[in-house]
């Protein structure tokens, strides 16, 4: 047996993105010094909960913490997929968070994926299990996922502080390898659909984020839809909140969502309102502020939000060694940090040329032609 060598990285900025990233590229990593100059240093309950949820869809990972949390030596395992999987995901993140990497890591996996995870449905940090279902998983059919099979059902919303949400992904294995894609045409804007959600709260928030969100975007464009979802008793989780999430789709067939929440802050958070409970956000401003979040989005082009930018980089990146060129607004913070983790891990550099014109930025990469080694061959 030879010696491992592993991938030494510092602190805790985008974990996650490196743990997928290890896991893909078969390559084990330490990190240290996380949070070491925190006052509560170390790894946060929702990275723990990462790990162990890491462990349940591969086989043979290892992961090893050190006392203080502050140092992880993971080493990854074979991706099985598996069915029936269970996992809490905790109150710290909401779900979202955990479904990005597990979309990434089912493609590749041995079996085609199918889990329950249970937490926080819908928060205002990270994108909702709606965004997910409207646009994330659309957005795969561009790289030659088949849908059939591709599914997010939410069972019932958990808003925080409490959760109490859970939904079913579902996620297919590609055959052999994804599709390169050459998607560049953002198109315009032909309809806008959303839905908003309300949990332990009267059913006519609904309605009035509706009315608030469709006075501004009926300005702009006549076809604009939104349903409600309104959940009570279990369904309704632990917690009452309420929020929107609205899809813009174009004549080239893109997507561009933006949402958010308003629910009660975690206990931790609640320190600064010791006297009563603070007041919650009007679900008129709730309704304004998506809407212009969305026309916000629109605005800055390309053929994804900024929320997706990530998430298309690294498909981009996990396809064959084919060109890929793509199209985004303004890059994020994220997308530029996404940028440099698949050149250290994965060794594909995309070219950047800004298109002054739209201002937006067009991005082009050969794949590192990622294939699907652990599939079962008939």
């Amino acid at each position: 047996m030879g010696k491992t060598s592993y991938m030494r990285l510092k602190g805790s900025s985008h974990l996650r993105q490196r743990l997928v990233l290890s896991t893909l590229a078969s390559t084990p990593i330490v990190v240290e010094e996380i949070r070491a100059d925190d006052t509560s240093p170390g790894l946060r309950s929702h990275e723990i909960s990462l790990l162990r949820l890491l462990e349940k869809v591969s086989d043979d990972c290892l992961v090893e913490i050190n006392e203080t949390g502050t140092k992880l030596r993971y080493k990854p395992g074979v991706l099985m997929g598996g069915k029936n999987l269970v996992h809490d995901c905790g109150i710290g993140r909401s779900i979202g968070y955990f479904i990005e990497p597990l979309i990434l890591l089912g493609l590749f996996g041995k079996k085609p994926l199918s889990v329950r995870l249970k937490g926080i449905t819908n928060d205002p940090k990270d994108p909702s299990v709606d965004t997910f279902r409207t646009t994330t998983l659309h957005m795969l059919k561009r790289f030659g996922v088949p849908l059939e099979g591709l599914e997010l059902k939410i069972e019932s919303r958990g808003a925080p502080p409490l959760g109490g949400g859970e939904v079913t992904l579902r996620v297919p294995i590609v055959p052999n390898t994804l599709t390169a894609t050459h998607w560049v045409d953002e198109g315009m804007v032909k309809r806008i659909r959303g839905v908003t959600f309300s949990t332990r709260v009267s059913p006519q928030i609904g309605n009035r984020m509706i009315y608030a969100a469709r006075g501004i975007l009926n300005s702009f464009i006549p076809d604009v839809h939104i349903f409600t979802d309104h959940r009570s008793g279990p369904a309704g989780g632990r917690s009452p909140g309420y929020g929107i999430s609205l899809v813009a789709e174009t004549t080239s067939g893109c997507l561009i969502s933006a949402d958010t929440s308003v629910s009660y802050p975690k206990a931790d958070e609640m320190e600064e309102y010791t006297e009563e409970k603070p007041e919650l956000m009007p679900p008129e401003d709730v309704g304004v502020q998506v809407a212009s979040m969305l026309l916000e989005e629109i605005d800055q082009g390309g053929v994804v939000d900024s929320t997706h930018q990530g998430l298309l980089f690294l498909l981009c990146a996990l396809c064959p060694q084919d060109v890929s060129k793509v199209r985004v607004g303004k890059l994020t913070p994220y997308g530029i940090e996404t940028l440099r983790n698949i050149r250290d891990f994965l060794g594909v550099k995309f070219v950047i040329k800004p298109d002054p014109e739209s201002t937006t930025v067009i991005l082009t990469c050969v794949g590192c032609g990622m294939k699907n080694l652990s599939r079962k061959i008939s």
